[in-house]
């Protein structure tokens, strides 16, 4: 029986977790609650948990051969797992997941020995870090399952390793039962957290790692299967309605650390406090600010431009409060394993004067596209370390990210607090769409300030409404009513208000859908399977029904969406 988590486990842990992820990764992908192709959850849990398995190995591999004490090889262990996984996360799953193994190897790498004990208090860390992660926790997500697996945890008051493994399994198994309860999105689409599955696979992992080989029993399962809870009888509310309430009137979150006097705090404090709520301005002592405050997408700019008139902002970003974004916590101090990373030589440091910009877009047209506007191009669904890679090859100073998907936006908030380490101010400009980052470059000073172009870049953005066509990969209600699989969507800022079954047809429709609210500057960008009449189709349409628009059409070669709309 083992007693202590030892280093050979956590090998274990993760190898076994891996391959569970593997084994469900498609059941875990069809747990999505809306019918855009884009639901690939377990896709991502399974490519961050391989990238915590290379750090892994490469420990095993190399170093770990080396002589050392049995707790500092547990503690390098988890380490490298927590880091191996950051750096490899991609999609908010991907990241929070991250933060809760970062949160476990905190509390547990500086232990003299992990009995049961330990592990519940390293779940309850793990806790702790994922809801900091999160900028509106929402239960019925993950969140509740990991919560629920500390609780499980410290309920049985037990020294007793497995014990206490076994006791957070089931917890966690128990939530995840219970998130349609307790996230009506969930409830309507007749399915679990996919996140939380995920979850609920790891921890069966942890227990069959600590399990002796030959205890006889198969501690594998312990967690329901993805149940799939009945959709009440009357639809009432669409998903799209439940999600359009919840993230109703939510505007931005704008956040910065501020280096100013505290004189003049009281001052920044009643500025924004006019400007917005739910304001936080903490400082660290060292004249150094954290501040936080939601304001409308017209206060951006003046949320910012009230710390410069303080002092000197930086490590700025614009988050759109839409609920359930994830964002990863403050970076720790102490040891931290570099994971192969390793010092810039000087050709290439960053020049601290130059400005880059990193885009991530699909598609040789859209490549062409940002490049030819001075972007780093990196390909959809990318993972932390390839958005790090990418703004070190712009080896600028002053970089922005523009994710262009909101599942994206961790991932770019966690790249540039790991570039930020090397010197290079990052900031993140929250696009969800490649047309939104087309419009933000397109007003791009290299003249002013590197925080007065955030904030303008994040304006422009912000004032270009997008819109996608798309092809229905499973059956579902919308606000715009119920669509099949293999029905063409029409979505307007991610919400779906046109189906239909042709697409010149859905086309037109979500052109004067999103025209008839304003605008007068169109840009289409047509997918990899659109047809080579629809430009001219469209052209001809908009012409003849809104003569006054200025109207402007790429070839994106984007996949999945046939077509991209962008309205200024």
């Amino acid at each position: 029986m083992l007693e202590t988590l030892d280093a050979a486990a956590v090998h274990r842990w993760c190898g076994g977790g891996l391959e569970a992820l593997r084994a469900h990764q498609h059941e875990i992908d069809e747990l999505n609650v809306y019918p855009v192709p884009d639901g690939d959850t377990g896709t991502n849990l399974v490519l961050t948990l391989t990238s915590a398995q290379q750090a892994l190995d490469e420990v095993l591999t190399g170093e770990v051969l080396q002589a050392r004490p049995a707790d500092r090889e547990l503690g390098r262990a988890l380490r490298r797992m927590a880091r191996g996984a950051l750096l490899g996360a991609r999609g908010n799953s991907g990241v929070i997941v991250s933060q809760i193994l970062r949160g476990m190897a905190d509390s547990m790498s500086t232990a003299v020995a992990v009995r049961g004990g330990e592990l519940a208090r390293a779940l309850r860390s793990a806790s702790e870090a994922a809801y900091a992660a999160v900028a509106r926790p929402v239960e019925g997500t993950v969140l509740s399952v990991v919560a629920a697996a500390a609780e499980g945890a410290g309920r049985i008051k037990s020294d007793d390793l497995l014990a206490v493994a076994r006791a957070a399994a089931m917890a966690a198994s128990e939530a995840l039962a219970r998130t349609p309860q307790q996230l009506p999105i969930l409830a309507r689409a007749g399915v679990v957290d996919a996140g939380g599955r995920g979850l609920c696979l790891l921890l069966d992992a942890l227990v069959e790692a600590l399990t002796p080989a030959d205890a006889g029993a198969d501690p594998v399962g312990l967690s329901s299967p993805a149940v799939l809870v009945a959709p009440p009888a009357d639809e009432g509310e669409s998903v799209r309605d439940l999600t359009a309430k919840a993230d109703a009137g939510l505007g931005f979150e704008v956040q910065y650390l501020l280096d100013a006097p505290e004189a003049a705090v009281g001052e920044l404090r009643r500025a924004l406090d006019r400007l917005g709520d739910s304001l936080v301005v903490v400082g660290s002592g060292d004249g150094t600010w954290n501040v936080h405050v939601h304001v409308p997408a017209e206060s951006i700019g003046a949320a910012v431009e009230a710390g410069v008139a303080a002092g000197r902002p930086h490590r700025i970003s614009v988050t759109p409060l839409t609920a359930g974004l994830v964002e990863p916590g403050p970076a720790k101090t102490g040891p931290v394993e570099t994971g192969g990373t390793h010092e810039p030589a000087a050709e290439e440091r960053p020049v601290p004067r130059r400005r880059g910009a990193v885009v991530v877009a699909a598609g040789d047209g859209l490549t062409a596209l940002f490049e030819h506007e001075g972007a780093t191009v990196v390909d959809r669904n990318p993972s932390t370390r390839e958005m790090v890679k990418a703004i070190a090859a712009t080896r600028a100073g002053c970089v922005v990210l523009l994710p262009n998907d909101a599942s994206t936006h961790a991932v770019a908030i966690a790249a540039a607090r790991e570039a930020e380490g090397s010197g290079v101010r990052v900031s993140v400009v929250p696009t969800r769409s490649p047309v939104q980052a087309l419009a933000a470059l397109a007003v791009r000073d290299a003249g002013r300030p590197f925080s007065d172009d955030v904030i303008a870049m994040a304006e422009a953005a912000g004032a270009c409404r997008y819109g996608e066509v798309c092809t229905a990969q499973r059956d579902s209600l919308t606000v715009a009513g119920p669509c099949r699989a293999g029905d063409l969507l029409g979505l307007v800022d991610g919400e779906v208000h046109v189906i239909g079954a042709d697409l010149e047809d859905v086309s037109r429709r979500l052109l004067d859908r999103m025209l008839g609210g304003g605008g007068e500057l169109t840009t289409l960008v047509l997918g990899a399977d659109a047809p080579l009449a629809l430009e001219e189709t469209l052209r001809g349409h908009v012409t003849q029904t809104w003569p006054f628009v200025e109207l402007q059409c790429y070839a994106g070669g984007q996949p999945r969406y046939h077509l991209l709309v962008g309205v200024e």
